[in-house]
């Protein structure tokens, strides 16, 4: 079988990127295919063709096979890449792009079909001997049996999933899961599980060509989740490397879920064990999986190369290459930990990391750095809500997994990341934990070690002083940088001592308000911080004859300051508030672009704190606006269907007496 000579990827954002970077060194074209939306995204531009596909919505635009398929003919492709997500593991869409007489770079569609219901797929890995966790039938589960896990059947990432501690609770998650999974996967199937709090996720990544070999290509573990989410992903596990006698086993339970199969092409087979090294199925993602680049990072392989070679019906050696050193990966996600993790939308004014190998593989093997950034964004890009809030994923090897951990949390937080909140405190804060580095990282890690405490912010609130006085010193220069007369005069100088100048800032929930004065010797004075030197975009301080540099960089509404202390986003007070920009007392406020799914309650009702009112669909997932405080629902301005932008005015509730609205 010949390579083909033109891709589409039937994809979006990062991973349409990483496909496409490959497909170039091979010497293939490629073609994109994009919403309204992502029509300036990186990807789109990146690629040699593109095809738009009207709408913005995932179903109407990356779910519809015919679309696809069609947009593949009028470009000329003749392979088509499905990449994660979307219609990668969708059986129906591999045989539509067989049919139309294209090559599809994935495994059959029966394997597919086999491993789609997870109901389903346990069954047939039962059969196989591979170890699984029993599964529960919702009418049946009792008190003894909790707490339990419901999960979709049709998908993954989170979606579609509730852990049940209480018997009364068990309906209501069911009814909410299987409206998320219809939402994510057009299947709103679900069914329970045991649920184990603290399992380690370890899974195996799979190649297998059309001639019978089958790669078991090293481990990953994946067990620092939040909300049943992937965090961070490593290479090698540190469980597995703890108890090496495991890695034989989950490597032969991987091929033999293959086999049972007849898998074709990159997969993943993950696990649920315990520390003892006792393993559990859990489901097998017959797709080239996100955390794909820690296994290429230790091995030096290409997954995606790999890919199109064994489409083109090419074999694999005996073996694959041994494993050396450590890769971790994160994920980057535009979320504001400071409000219930709520997705982030806007531009993304500046994205910046150090020297790095995009889209890998990096590691000692390919003579490229040793740090790896995948990434769908760049400075500049618009963070839509209407695909996952996942900017980029951050990957580094190193020797050993201190030294790996060690990088990726230096680069971290050096990163300029501005325009959108993100979990990277969150990241670094994780890396840097005792319990991490001791490798203790299973499933309820945040739960055991405080996820509040884990993303407070890295720069304390004396540095967030720090940088609101460094971003008026620079404003300052900015001003007489382009003032019209006298601009060679500091501003605010005096030939008397005077009142000192003063700026705000607001930080979250804190206000600083910084002030200054310029003496007869040249430098400002501000407490026992002393300026060696202030210019619009950088400022250095000297405190308590420590001399630190700031970076600053000035957006409209927002400042973003830099430095070795930590990242500081600040908002300017304005000295004279636009009334027309205040909002009714007790209002709730969309937290991002979405639509109203839901609304549990009318106007007049009494609310309690912490009550549900009204579901929000962003980003593909479901979010709770809930009553700030006791009291009654004055006003509700939305209804179910209707669309709202960040900021609008969702309901109004009217504290009760006594209550803070």
């Amino acid at each position: 079988m010949a390579m083909f000579t033109s891709v589409l990827v039937a994809n979006r954002g990062e991973i349409a990127r990483r496909v496409f970077r490959t497909a170039r060194e091979l010497g293939v074209s490629t073609v994109a295919v994009h919403s309204t939306a992502d029509a300036s995204m990186p990807y789109v531009g990146e690629a040699d063709a593109a095809v738009h596909l009207p709408g913005n919505a995932p179903g109407e635009t990356y779910l519809r096979t015919e679309l696809l398929i069609e947009a593949a003919r009028r470009a000329g492709a003749d392979a088509v890449h499905p990449g994660y997500g979307f219609l990668s593991e969708n059986a129906t869409f591999a045989r539509a792009v067989e049919d139309a007489g294209l090559a599809w770079i994935g495994p059959p569609p029966q394997a597919i079909e086999s491993m789609g219901s997870k109901i389903e797929a346990k069954k047939l890995m039962d059969a196989a001997g591979v170890p699984v966790l029993p599964r529960l039938s919702a009418d049946d589960v009792t008190e003894a049996e909790l707490p339990v896990l419901v999960k979709a059947s049709a998908g993954g990432g989170g979606r579609g999933m509730r852990v049940v501690h209480h018997l009364e609770d068990l309906r209501s998650e069911i009814a909410a899961a299987e409206a998320e999974a219809l939402s994510a996967f057009g299947d709103g199937t679900v069914f329970c599980e045991p649920y184990l709090a603290t399992g380690r996720h370890i899974e195996v990544q799979i190649l297998a060509d059309h001639h019978g070999t089958i790669w078991a290509v090293g481990e990953r573990e994946c067990s620092i989740q939040r909300r049943h989410q992937k965090v961070l992903e490593e290479a090698p596990s540190p469980l597995v490397e703890r108890l090496p006698s495991m890695r034989a086993e989950l490597f032969a339970a991987a091929r033999k879920a293959a086999e049972a199969i007849g898998y074709v092409g990159a997969g993943t087979v993950e696990f649920l064990a315990d520390d003892s090294g006792r393993f559990y199925f859990l489901e097998m993602n017959t797709r080239l999986q996100v955390e794909h680049p820690v296994t290429e990072s230790t091995t030096g392989l290409d997954l995606v190369a790999l890919q199109f070679a064994i489409a083109s019906g090419e074999a694999l050696p005996a073996e694959p290459p041994a494993a050396l050193g450590h890769s971790i990966e994160v994920r980057l996600y535009a979320e504001d930990p400071a409000c219930d993790w709520q997705p982030q939308t806007g531009t993304l004014q500046r994205f910046h990391l150090g020297d790095v190998a995009e889209f890998g593989p990096g590691g000692p093997r390919s003579g490229l750095p040793w740090l790896r950034v995948d990434s769908g964004v760049v400075s500049g890009s618009e963070v839509s809500p209407y695909y996952d809030a996942m900017l980029a994923k951050v990957i580094v090897w190193g020797a050993t997994r201190a030294e790996a951990a060690t990088r990726l949390a230096a680069e971290l937080s050096k990163a300029q990341i501005h325009g959108v909140r993100t979990n990277r405190d969150l990241l670094v804060r994780t890396l840097r934990h005792p319990a991490f580095l001791a490798g203790d990282t299973d499933t309820a890690f945040f739960d055991r070690n405080g996820l509040e405490e884990l993303s407070r912010p890295l720069a304390e609130p004396a540095v967030e002083e720090l940088c609101a006085l460094a971003a008026a010193l620079a404003d300052a220069a900015r001003r007489r940088g382009t003032a019209k007369v006298q601009k060679g005069l500091p501003s605010g100088w005096r030939n008397v001592p005077s009142q000192a100048q003063t700026k705000s800032y607001r930080v979250g929930d804190s206000t600083y308000e910084v002030a200054y004065r310029l003496t007869r010797d040249g430098p400002v004075v501000a407490g026992d911080v002393r300026l060696v030197d202030a210019g619009a975009e950088r400022v250095l301080l000297e405190l308590g004859g420590v001399r630190r540099a700031f970076d600053v960089a000035a957006y409209p509404g927002l400042v973003c300051v830099d430095s070795a202390l930590g990242s500081v986003a600040l908002k300017p007070v304005e000295r004279f508030a636009d009334p027309s920009a205040q909002v009714a007392a007790g209002s709730l406020l969309a937290p991002m672009p979405g639509t109203v799914i839901r609304v549990a309650v009318k106007v007049g009702d009494k609310v309690e704190q912490g009550q549900p009112l009204l579901w929000l669909e962003a980003m593909k997932m479901e979010h709770t606006i809930s009553a700030p405080a006791d009291g009654m629902l004055a006003e509700l301005a939305v209804g179910p269907g209707q669309q709202v932008e960040v900021g609008a005015v969702l309901a109004v509730v009217q504290a009760a007496e006594g209550e803070d609205a």
